[in-house]
């Protein structure tokens, strides 16, 4: 996907120097990982980050279900606590607060890390993995429930993740992995979703072949609407009859060839297809006399603009809900992030949908919060679509 700047990596003016790294995937003949090519410094992409969780209210209300369908499947000693590994904001864990849990979160952001402990959420800071697992067992023991939700794509030493998990389980201990589901990348054309980083696209297979080598039995999972498309898998160290679901897409990657290199070969191709009509819509939109803004300055958004070649020269701004982000630049393509009152008030008459995986939700704020009634471009899943706010679009909706 050629040259392209951290996808997080806001800039705090538009002239503002920046560097450009490979961005690349590769398919592994051994065990059908999809992976970059390419690893990033950790402490360069984490360490002061500016996702938050909280700031979606398709997030906090899946954190609700999430916490149910945990709590279903445990069903052990309890008394315990609730681990989170890579728990940001703590929206994920304050359900099991409510609850009446004990919990405790781990993150590397600092700046988040203090947000979270200030909203009440046992928070500390650091990379997970064995040496912070071994601080937590022996403070607490082993966790009742351990989760470790999107985060697992991130992480560049996967095998010293997964060894602190092990660690703070015990045979009772249910674990949760969460991913944005390779599967549906690749039919979808998630291309967007490819930055340095996410470093693995783990389908079911190539998840249960890393969980199986760190001892841990994939025994059930459900579909998740995070990231446009995701998957839990849930293990434990005992082995476990597994569920139906979990035989059911077992035997529908096998079907559909999800783990063989000839897909991810043609998905290449599509994606650079797509790349093209995509900037087509967008160029029709400016030719015709309309003023086109952003929605959505996350990272998806960055792999998109760099990839198209959208930059601030055809987009005049981009609206995101997230305060920690105005003010700032988008990477490489160095548009303006504001408010979604000022960058849908200025008169943007067209809006690329960049977060297009909340794209109900983003409607919604649009037409009921703003009054916008204009044009939508919405670039995925698959083909793009472009659509009048003010007219149905139910072919086009999405809940996740």
């Amino acid at each position: 996907m050629g040259l392209q700047p951290f996808a997080n990596a806001l800039l705090l003016r538009s002239d503002e120097a920046e560097e450009r790294y490979p961005l690349s995937l590769s398919w592994c003949r051994e065990c059908g990982l999809v992976q970059l090519n390419e690893t990033a410094s950790p402490e360069e992409l984490f360490s002061d980050y500016v996702w938050v969780t909280g700031t979606s209210s398709t997030a906090r209300q899946y954190a609700e279900c999430f916490c149910e369908e945990a709590l279903r499947r445990f069903g052990g000693r309890g008394g315990g606590y609730v681990l989170e590994a890579a728990s940001n904001d703590g929206t994920f864990l304050r359900p099991f607060i409510r609850r009446g849990h004990r919990v405790v979160g781990v993150d590397p952001a600092a700046n988040i890390v203090d947000s979270a402990i200030r909203e009440g959420v046992p928070t500390k800071c650091g990379f997970f993995g064995s040496s912070v697992a071994e601080e937590i067992v022996g403070e607490s023991g082993p966790a009742d429930i351990v989760f470790a939700r999107n985060v697992l794509p991130h992480v560049a030493d996967v095998h010293d993740f997964l060894d602190g998990l092990a660690m703070c389980m015990d045979a009772e201990t249910l674990l949760a992995v969460e991913v944005h589901y390779a599967g549906v990348i690749l039919e979808e054309l998630h291309y967007d979703s490819i930055y340095h980083e996410h470093l693995c696209y783990f389908t079911l297979a190539s998840l249960e072949n890393l969980l199986g080598r760190h001892g841990l039995k994939a025994f059930d999972m459900l579909r998740s609407p995070i990231s446009g498309g995701s998957i839990v898998v849930f293990a434990r160290k005992a082995p476990a009859e597994a569920s139906e679901a979990l035989d059911r897409l077992r035997d529908l990657e096998a079907a559909r060839g999800i783990n063989e290199v000839r897909q991810w070969i043609d998905f290449a191709c599509r994606a650079r297809a797509h790349c093209g009509r995509l900037v087509g819509l967008v160029h029709e939109e400016k030719a015709a006399g309309r003023r086109v803004a952003g929605y959505g300055a996350s990272a998806r958004s960055s792999t998109l603009l760099n990839f198209c070649g959208i930059d601030n020269r055809v987009i005049d701004a981009i609206a995101d809900g997230n305060p920690l982000k105005h003010g700032r630049f988008t990477p490489g393509t160095h548009i303006g992030v504001d408010s979604p009152g000022n960058v849908i008030g200025t008169g943007a008459e067209t809006v690329l949908l960049l977060a297009w995986n909340f794209e109900e939700e983003i409607a919604g704020i649009l037409r009921d919060e703003l009054g916008f009634g204009g044009r939508i471009i919405a670039p995925l899943p698959n083909e793009p679509r472009v659509y009048s706010l003010g007219a149905c679009h139910a072919a086009g909706s999405r809940t996740d």
